[in-house]
């Protein structure tokens, strides 16, 4: 049986139902993410699970046991908010000990655990300082640390990192997976940044309103997506249906599907129109913009009115095109993906 276990949820506010009959299972020491737009209902379904928000109807079971109706203290989740909620008159220790002392264990215990938290989140030395001493990312270590040296059954994120820059951002994000992998702690993580989603989870679960789109490893969210909305949401796919295609120069299309999405770094751009691969879908059009994006180079191609994004790789001979040059695109037929139209 699956560690924790979400069957049927609902959750209203006023008339808008926000979770609408959501099931999803977690294994235990699993880092899953739940990962949607704003509003998608992926923070409800958190606070859900941790006893802020009641649900309307479904059950919440962990290690067995249903907490459904339980309080939030009585369900040994942790839980870190994206505004840290340190205690600003507290130092780094008492913030971290705060929830030990509640508990009344000894100075002893709980200056051991303490001091070997502080030694996981690398924060030793700053012991005695205040929050407003620390940087955003120190701050969301010391919020981190709070609710681990509690020693969860769950932890669980919400949205940690957006406040933080983009640079403090990817390496917290690299040692909250550490930590998580060191301490095998079952996580349940909510982003709405694909690329966070991507790097650290063991599973996807994406979200759209109200309900699940797709569960699945990083690998299969970003080269299977199951629907249009995926498609669009994951990453920079190129989403066509039938009828954008019908009467332009894209010669090999299959016959079966509405929809088709197509990655942009699966395609092959090329300026002398040699031979067309076997099995390819061939299209020719023309240059419009070149954008850098660090080491890829994001083309745009307008193939008679119909956009197509392209990235490679910077240091290939054909970085130099600019806008106007006529280009061939070359698609392999199984990076061709027919989807699920959205509604």
């Amino acid at each position: 049986m699956s560690f924790v276990h979400i069957r049927n949820v609902s959750k209203s506010f006023q008339d808008n139902k926000v979770l609408n009959q959501v099931s999803l299972s977690i294994e235990k020491g699993e880092f899953v993410t739940l990962l949607g737009p704003s509003g998608c209902g992926k923070s409800t379904l958190l606070r859900s699970v941790a006893g802020l928000n009641d649900i309307d109807e479904g059950s919440i079971s962990v290690g067995g046991m249903d907490i459904t109706h339980l309080p939030p203290k009585k369900r040994n989740v942790g839980m870190v908010f994206q505004s840290y909620a340190l205690f600003p008159n507290m130092n780094v220790y008492d913030n971290i000990a705060f929830g030990l002392k509640m508990d009344g264990l000894s100075k002893l215990d709980i200056r051991s655990i303490v001091d070997d938290m502080i030694s996981l989140i690398d924060l030793k030395g700053k012991e005695d300082r205040y929050p407003n001493q620390l940087s955003g990312g120190q701050q969301q270590r010391v919020a981190l640390a709070r609710s681990l040296v509690k020693k969860p059954t769950v932890l669980l994120l919400d949205e940690p990192l957006s406040a933080l820059d983009a640079k403090i951002r990817r390496s917290l994000r690299n040692e909250i997976r550490l930590i998580q992998q060191r301490l095998k702690m079952t996580t349940i993580f909510v982003t709405h940044d694909q690329e966070e989603a991507l790097t650290i989870s063991d599973r996807i679960f994406v979200m759209n309103q109200g309900e699940i789109e797709q569960v699945g490893s990083p690998n299969d969210i970003y080269t299977a997506p199951a629907s249009e909305y995926v498609a669009r949401f994951i990453g920079n796919y190129n989403v066509w249906s039938r009828q954008q295609l019908q009467g332009l120069p894209v010669r090999g299309v299959p016959e079966q599907g509405d929809v088709f999405a197509v990655r942009p770094e699966a395609i092959r751009m090329e300026t002398g129109y040699g031979d067309e691969i076997e099995g390819g879908i061939v299209a020719d059009g023309k240059v419009t913009m070149v954008s850098i994006l660090g080491n890829i180079l994001r083309f745009e191609v307008d193939v008679s009115g119909l956009p197509v994004t392209v990235d490679m790789l910077s240091g290939q001979s054909i970085e130099h095109l600019g806008s106007g040059t006529p280009v061939r695109l070359v698609i392999p037929r199984d990076e061709w993906k027919s989807i699920r139209k959205s509604s």
